[in-house]
């Protein structure tokens, strides 16, 4: 059987082992993993950015968290808890905080000074500060960093098949299993789709969302850095 014979096959798209069901518990564990991070991370990158407190602290936890392999942490979690959700979602939360929590501290950071002196300048409080002026700035690193959260997410969200959960990871044990090597091929196609279309729908909720002229500056910004390198 090809990969093309897979897809075309129908029993494939149906019941509880189908791609329909397996898509939908995919998807439902990204999300879910991607609220609670950014339940979490976002707030914090909010309060560091802004104060510049435990800028040092949050580097190396960034760091060190980013070095943790998920599949063992999935592994260990389910060991301790016994529970196979549990154990996946928090490994997924895990690895979704850094890039959030980098994208809003860094977005925060990059915010020019002159401007935010400004806004102190004619009266406005810290609160509104960060909301009014800093925040609208930092929002195409923090949903940068958000759409960054969610890639990674959907390649590893993978790792729930190997505690007995469904997911699209499921073709790829399942195949590996029984040496179907198509459905494996399915599985990886699968996976990348689910990547691209996220990324094209959060790349359009990025260009809603972000004020115009925040990007007409960031690209001034992008053309000039450009520029400068071709000269050097």
């Amino acid at each position: 059987m090809s990969v093309f014979d897979w897809f075309t096959t129908a029993a494939n798209w149906q019941g509880p082992d189908g791609i329909v069901t397996r898509l939908g518990e995919h998807v439902g564990y990204v999300l879910f993993a991607l609220v609670i991070a950014v339940v979490i991370a976002f707030p914090l990158g909010l309060w560091v950015g802004h104060t510049g407190r435990g800028a040092v602290v949050l580097v190396g936890a960034g760091n060190a968290i980013r070095a943790l392999p998920t599949l063992g942490l999935v592994t260990f979690l389910f060991l301790l808890f016994t529970e196979s959700t549990t154990a996946t979602i928090i490994g997924l939360v895990v690895l979704a905080i850094p890039p959030i929590l980098a994208g809003t501290y860094a977005g925060l950071q990059a915010a020019e000074h002159d401007v935010v002196d400004a806004a102190e300048g004619i009266g406005m409080t810290g609160w509104q500060r960060l909301w009014q002026v800093e925040l609208p700035i930092a929002l195409p690193l923090v949903l940068g960093g958000i759409r960054n959260a969610v890639l990674q997410l959907i390649a590893t969200a993978a790792v729930a098949a190997y505690v007995g959960l469904g997911g699209l990871g499921r073709f790829l044990l399942d195949g590996l299993a029984i040496l179907d090597y198509p459905e494996v091929v399915a599985g990886a196609i699968l996976t990348a789709l689910l990547a691209i279309v996220f990324d094209l729908v959060l790349a359009a909720v990025q260009r809603a969302l972000v004020p115009r002229g925040v990007r007409l500056a960031a690209l001034a910004t992008t053309g000039s850095a450009a520029t400068a390198g071709g000269v050097a």
